[in-house]
């Protein structure tokens, strides 16, 4: 499956205990090529920012990082895959795990909001 990211917006609809990222948080990304970015914010997330290689099987190896509403610094990882649903919008399945500022890992999904 071939994915364009550019211009999609996402928000969360779960996540595990331990992860910041709400139905409040809103994803913007960007693309090119297999370059692919986003700036987040919302709920408990004051501004965040991730960046990804979008590997040939659609999958997305992702590093991120933000700023909490406590004003406390958090970054992980994640890897994320994409669900193509029958409107043509994207949910993306990701497991992530904090490396930094936080302990502890989990499951999440976000989906395609159309604006």
């Amino acid at each position: 499956m071939t994915i364009n990211f550019d211009g999609r917006v996402f928000r969360s609809i779960s996540n595990s205990d331990g992860g910041d990222v709400d139905e409040d948080t809103t994803f913007h990304y960007h693309q090119q090529v297999d370059l692919v970015w986003a700036t987040y914010s919302g709920g408990s997330v004051r501004l965040g920012t991730l960046i990804a290689k979008l590997g040939g099987d659609g999958r997305l190896d992702m590093r991120y990082q933000h700023v909490g509403a406590d004003g406390a610094f958090k970054s992980g990882r994640c890897q994320s895959r994409a669900e193509l649903l029958p409107d043509g919008r994207l949910r993306l399945h990701e497991q992530w795990r904090w490396t930094d500022g936080a302990d502890g890992e989990g499951d999440s999904v976000v989906e395609e909001i159309r604006t």
